[in-house]
């Protein structure tokens, strides 16, 4: 957009109204001033301007985050006059528009010098994405990457960078092309990668794509063909069976068309066939110490010498730790001890074992707590399920929402613990196999409710508190493990004028054990 455009449009810059009324004495609607929170009220917040009076801003235009809105006196603002002399004697603010004005001037600076801009999609829409970058843009379908995307779904939410490649303040119109970045990018890298292409040299690149023939590298805005007969000496069934998109390997150029820009890649030239003396070094059993060379879902590939490599399972890193990927124990680079667990030269394929190192620590469990035993732990996680405590270094036990309290009113374990603190539990079960420890707290007392007191029947006068409130009923603890419900209706009082913790006084109407229901009112 031209700057005689801009003045044909009457679009007037957040800086030049802000300048504008740092100059008058009066403001006037419309204006962009500085001022400082004096209050931060229930439904506004009150701005000091420095003129006659002070102005109010709405407080649902500030950011809410964790249910507090971030405002607090003493901070300074910059706000848009919107009307002068309100009923409540304040002039009327926003902190919304002159955000918005700002964002407007950076917007058409970035659009006019051609720099990129960043923002978070939104939302799919017609023919393409929404993408907030400070105001609402529109990021066409054609324009999201250089390759047609079919699930434009699962950009949503994503941070991208984006060129303005038109924008209409009048008409609140901007659009948005991810595409060029792209371009830009590519063309960059390609012009690198094209200086230092030669047939013989060797490349670290990118795995971009997995077919059945091949894998395709990426060496910087230029791809490379890796063959599946060039990948490794030893046989594989399928590419996918040693790489995955993503993966960062180092090849060997073995073919440049520059004509055509094709390139062949190689990765078992790099290095000679060892795989023909492997069967007198790694027999089953055998301590083996490598470096680990790839991490994969199920797995690290262990690098024992050059072009020898052992896969070390996820299940065979550590007999305590539920290992749910290799990068949570192992690092690439990182050098590591492990037994042959199986040697297979005609695949050219070597198991590896890590926890084999260290004695089984399961073995030992069932003699050291026999089911029943009470152990005292820390919590160490919080699950939607239970949570897990402490028993050993490296072994945590369950104790499973069901077990943790004899009233079954838990929605979530959250309500009762915090991760950290020290619980007593009794051992209800151990299983050695699938390396599980079962723990329970409600089995430390007996169940309140097979032995129900005299004074808990229908009837019956009762004291007890508050533990959690909801619009049309809250629960009551009448003694600890036993928990009654009170409705709304069956509530003397408005139930949200009362606040958890306090004690009350009911009578019981209704008692059925085997349901663990009991029925209050006031």
């Amino acid at each position: 957009m031209s700057q005689t455009e801009t003045k044909e449009n009457n679009d007037v810059s957040f800086a030049d109204l802000f300048e504008s009324s740092m100059n008058r004495s009066e403001v006037r609607e419309g204006d962009v001033v500085e001022g400082t929170v004096v209050a931060v009220q229930r439904d506004h917040v009150i701005v000091d301007i420095g003129f006659k009076s002070e102005g109010m801003v709405r407080i649902d235009e500030f950011p809410l985050v964790d249910g507090e809105r971030q405002v607090k006196v003493g901070d300074p603002i910059s706000v848009a006059i919107e009307s002068k002399d309100s009923e409540s004697g304040l002039c009327q603010l926003s902190k919304r528009r002159a955000d918005r004005m700002r964002t407007w001037d950076d917007l058409e600076a970035a659009y006019r010098d051609g720099v990129t801009v960043e923002g978070v999609v939104l939302s799919k829409v017609k023919g393409g994405l929404a993408v907030d970058i400070g105001v609402k843009a529109f990021l066409p379908g054609s324009q999201v990457d250089l390759r047609p995307v079919r699930n434009l779904d699962k950009l949503i939410g994503e941070k991208l960078r984006f060129k303005v490649i038109k924008l209409n303040k009048r008409r609140d119109n901007i659009v948005l092309s991810r595409r060029k970045v792209l371009e830009e990018e590519r063309d960059k890298l390609k012009g690198e990668t094209l200086a230092k292409l030669v047939e013989g040299a060797i490349l670290d690149g990118a795995v971009k794509n997995i077919t059945e023939y091949g894998a395709f590298i990426d060496l910087g805005g230029i791809d490379g063909l890796l063959h599946i007969t060039d990948m490794s000496w030893g046989r594989l069934s399928h590419p996918s069976d040693m790489f995955r998109v993503g993966d960062e390997v180092r090849v060997k150029v073995l073919k440049f068309d520059a004509a055509t820009e094709r390139v062949s890649l190689g990765l078992k030239q790099i290095q000679d066939d060892p795989w023909t003396e492997a069967d007198k070094k790694y027999s089953v059993g055998a301590r083996v110490r490598g470096q680990v060379v790839s991490l994969t879902d199920y797995g690290a590939f262990v690098e024992l010498e050059p072009g020898i490599e052992g896969l070390v399972h996820v299940t065979e890193m550590s007999w305590t730790k539920r290992v749910k990927h290799p990068s949570k124990l192992v690092s690439i680079g990182e050098e590591v001890e492990a037994i042959v667990l199986d040697l297979d030269i005609s695949q050219k394929r070597i198991s590896l074992g890590m926890k084999q190192i260290e004695p089984n620590p399961w073995t030992q469990l069932e003699q050291k707590y026999p089911v029943g035993t009470v152990i005292r732990g820390p919590i160490r996680n919080i699950t939607d399920f239970g949570v897990f405590v402490g028993v050993e270094e490296g072994i945590d036990g369950l104790v499973h929402i069901s077990d943790m309290t004899w009233s079954n009113r838990v929605k979530h374990p959250s309500e009762l613990f915090e991760p950290g603190i020290d619980v007593d539990s009794v051992v209800l079960n151990i299983d050695v196999e699938n390396e599980r420890f079962s723990l329970g707290i409600k089995q430390l007392t007996d169940d309140p409710w097979r032995a129900m007191p005299d004074h808990l029947m229908p009837g019956c006068e009762v004291e007890g508190r508050l533990t959690k409130i909801h619009p049309d009923f809250a629960y009551v603890e009448l003694e600890p493990g036993i928990e009654a419900i009170v409705k709304a209706e069956r509530f003397s009082d408005d139930l949200r004028q009362v606040k958890a913790g306090e004690v009350m006084n009911f009578r019981i109407e209704e008692v059925d054990a085997d349901k663990r229901i009991i029925s209050l009112t006031r």
